[in-house]
């Protein structure tokens, strides 16, 4: 079970490095797009958005009740969506930094 406090910090480098690219989104999603049904968001938002709406707050909740997944993946899916986005591969990196941790 990784330390709350080491995936927090790892989700501002994740947030950081989403800003440095300019993939943060400034404006909250719409309502319809949080009913999605594909993994990662896939049918209703970009992974980006997925990343930013989704994953961070999510895992900051569970780093707050210290109850976290027993594994994480979601590099894999970031290896895939960034392929031949050179300038994505320090948010892998940090990606496959965090998935670690579990």
């Amino acid at each position: 079970m990784p330390e709350p406090q080491a995936v927090l910090s790892k989700l501002e480098q994740i947030e950081a490095e989403m800003r440095r690219l300019n993939l943060w989104q400034e404006s909250p999603l719409q309502g319809e797009q949080y009913d999605f049904k594909a993994a990662f968001g896939g049918d209703t938002m970009s992974f980006p958005q997925w990343l930013q709406f989704i994953f961070i707050p999510n895992v900051k909740r569970a780093a707050a009740s210290g109850n976290f997944p027993s594994k994480s993946q979601v590099s894999v899916k970031a290896t895939r969506e960034f392929d031949g986005m050179d300038e994505a591969s320090a948010l892998i990196e940090l990606l496959s930094e965090f998935d670690a941790l579990f």
